[in-house]
């Protein structure tokens, strides 16, 4: 296993303290973790998933529009956070792997360290019907 960066540990460590669901990647968007609360949303523990890479975690929880149309990853707001390196919002819905349904409203941020080390981008979020 790789020595991950301190802000990567501090980051896991705060969100697992975290009662709103998030998600963190790295800089190539490989998921890294989610906390307990987003489990319920996603339908599926982080243990039982573990790491994975943006493609699969961009496809496996079915993202798609409010007509049922899939969702590429690209366009997914933890995606654009990445690549943009910028803050982004939006919703969407999912079918988790618990095969439930589910409106999200995700805000995704990149993760800058000291030295203005990229390190990769964190999203929170949470059901709409919700907010």
């Amino acid at each position: 296993m790789v020595q991950k960066e301190i802000e990567i540990i501090l980051a896991r460590h705060l969100a697992s303290y975290l009662a709103t669901p998030t998600f963190i990647v790295d800089p190539d968007g490989n998921l890294l973790y989610y906390n307990e609360h987003a489990e319920a949303i996603l339908g599926y523990r982080f243990n039982e998933t573990g790491e994975m890479s943006v493609s699969e975690w961009g496809t496996m929880f079915h993202p798609m529009d409010q007509t049922g149309a899939p969702l590429p990853p690209e366009h997914l707001p933890l995606v654009i956070a990445l690549n943009k390196q910028k803050p982004t919002s939006g919703g969407f819905w999912i079918r988790g792997l618990d095969n439930v349904l589910r409106q999200i409203q995700v805000f995704a941020f990149p993760l800058v360290g000291q030295q203005n080390r990229f390190l990769g981008a964190v999203a929170l979020f949470w059901e709409a019907n919700d907010a």
